[in-house]
């Protein structure tokens, strides 16, 4: 196996699949990194078991100016291979394979011989059917993964919550993830998904890490399902993770229909009130801002109190104000997650009670995304 690369761009391919792979897994070849040299082109691979990423630089490809003299495999120790290619000292490498998994990496003057692992011991990722595969843009497929991931827990004696829930039906798309104390809800149309229909759970994790890599210059993503995998293909990258096993609890129940008391914010407003306010209220024990709302005098008030260290009030400019006075208390950071994910939008708080969850929405487009924060009972 030789072959010779630019190396900024098989670095850039190493960064991706690096993202997979943990110095902690109870299967030792995993902290490698799997070199897959065809006609075709190099494929690295990248897992830690729950996810995997492969990257392919096509033979055919300019760019990568891909130089192949014999095709083979290998699997390199992720980290310290890493190290080397960062600090290789010409823009081309050139990696050759010889006797037994003896591994020569050379640029310029510099000439790096590392030890290998047999490739056919490396564990084999599934093979998934492209047949009903569905196509979503991958700035909206980003933006449904910030939007909701916020919302998982991290809690494992939960398993099932850690993961967000995803439902495609009737050409729509539904995806849930709830920590028990705040939710979040974001529907997308996929009007070509036709009549299938799945329903699956994914790791938190895993999102978290697919959103990383959906860089600016990828347009779309295509999705397909197993039995136990979901398997994403972003530009060169295929990027698999496992499902979650279980039976997610139905969260439609939790949202209100009704409310007794609104009120419209700008969200970047209002994130940087509840950011002052937090500067309080993260001194305190118990992290906990309050805001009282009086549509008869047409008043919003932020409270945030540290008994140690001392209080902020502020008078919150708001679009509009209706219904009952209110007076409630919550976990200032829960709302700055869910302020952070819908941008510069307009949003509306609904409330229904002091204890009761209450929602948060864009004014418009509000039947796509939905925030709901549960309270916190305060003593006097």
């Amino acid at each position: 196996m030789k072959f010779t690369i630019t190396r900024s761009i098989f670095s850039k391919a190493l960064n991706d699949v690096s993202r997979a792979i943990s110095t902690k897994t109870t299967i030792p070849i995993l902290t490698g990194l799997k070199l897959d040299l065809t006609e075709q082109g190099l494929v690295l691979t990248g897992s830690n078991a729950d996810i995997s990423i492969e990257a392919t630089l096509d033979v055919n490809s300019e760019q990568n100016d891909l130089q192949i003299e014999s095709t083979g495999s290998i699997v390199l120790q992720a980290k310290f291979f890493g190290d080397i290619v960062r600090n290789l000292p010409e823009k081309t490498m050139t990696l050759e394979v010889k006797d037994g998994f003896q591994t020569v990496i050379t640029s310029g003057a510099s000439e790096f011989n590392i030890n290998g692992l047999d490739a056919n011991n490396y564990p084999h990722l599934p093979e998934i059917d492209a047949e009903d595969a569905l196509t979503v843009p991958a700035s909206v497929l980003q933006q449904l993964i910030n939007q909701t991931v916020i919302a998982v827990s991290n809690q494992e004696s939960r398993p099932i919550l850690t993961g967000v829930h995803l439902v495609i039906d009737s050409g729509k798309l539904i995806a849930v993830a709830t920590d028990s104390h705040r939710l979040a809800q974001r529907t997308l149309a996929l009007p070509e998904a036709g009549d299938a229909h799945y329903d699956v759970i994914i790791p938190g994790k895993s999102l978290t890490e697919l959103s990383r890599t959906l860089t600016d210059d990828i347009q779309n993503v295509e999705i397909r399902f197993a039995e136990n995998q979901v398997l994403f293909i972003a530009g060169r990258n295929a990027f698999y993770s496992r499902l979650l096993e279980g039976n997610y609890p139905d969260t439609s129940r939790l949202i209100p229909t009704t409310s007794s008391t609104t009120a419209q914010f700008t969200a970047p407003v209002l994130l940087a009130s509840i950011q002052r306010a937090s500067l309080m209220s993260h001194e305190s024990s118990n992290n906990v801002v309050r805001l009282a709302l009086d549509p008869a005098s047409q008043t919003a008030t932020l409270f945030g109190n540290s008994p140690d260290v001392g209080n902020v009030e502020e008078q919150l400019t708001f679009t509009s104000l209706a219904g009952e006075a209110l007076d409630i208390s919550f976990n200032p950071d829960y709302m700055k997650d869910a302020l952070q994910g819908v941008g510069p939008a307009t949003i509306e708080l609904a409330f229904t009670a002091p204890l009761r969850p209450f929602t948060m929405v864009p004014t418009e487009d509000r039947d796509q995304f939905i925030q709901l924060i549960t309270p916190v009972r305060t003593f006097s």
